[in-house]
């Protein structure tokens, strides 16, 4: 039987969430920078798939004060990507992406979990307007949204983990829009 290209992305994802559940939970103070990179990919089937490889920087934030130690943290996501597919006229073509977003997120236990769910909003521009063979964009500036989930360990929590869904589309702006949906793995220090 033949496996889905992603099995070993699947397996290795897993292995390393339930390899963390033995790391003792403790306060997290979500208040310190982060560095970061994660990969991600949009499935297309025959038409040739879209993977990304990002780094980016982390910084707390917060619109309004929040109690240190709490359940609930925000902070500014500054990042680079380079967006990976086939082109119109079937070559290969990257795409340079820059970004921020502003990400809320909710740590379990009342902020002594070390599981934690985000989301946020941000917008971003490419240095090329993204056309593949079953998408085009129409414009090279998009809006992003993305929740994830993930787990923090070693440390002080130092290090992450998180498995994300990250959207790009113009909101509308211009025709056409179909936007573009990357599942993604993130990789973070928090310094």
């Amino acid at each position: 039987m033949k496996s889905h290209p992603c099995a070993p992305l699947r397996a290795a994802v897993f292995a390393g969430l339930f390899g963390l559940l033995g790391t003792a939970a403790h306060a997290f103070g979500d208040d310190t920078r982060g560095f970061y990179i994660d990969g991600g990919h949009a499935r297309h089937g025959e038409k040739g798939d879209t993977n990304s490889v990002s780094a980016g920087l982390t910084v707390p934030w917060s619109i309004t004060e929040r109690q240190p130690g709490g359940p609930l943290s925000s902070y500014l996501d500054f990042f680079v990507s380079n967006w990976h597919a086939r082109a119109l006229d079937d070559g290969p073509r990257n795409y340079l992406q820059v970004g921020a977003i502003y990400t809320l997120r909710y740590r379990f236990g009342g902020g002594t979990s070390p599981w934690f769910a985000e989301g946020g909003v941000g917008a971003t521009l490419m240095n090329h307007v993204y056309r593949t063979p079953d998408r085009s964009f129409s414009t090279a500036f998009q809006f992003t949204e993305v929740l994830g989930i993930g787990r923090s360990f070693g440390d002080n929590g130092a290090h992450e983990l998180s498995l994300r869904v990250q959207h790009f589309s113009n909101a509308g702006i211009k025709k056409p829009n179909p936007g573009e949906t990357f599942l993604r793995l993130r990789y973070t220090y928090h310094f």
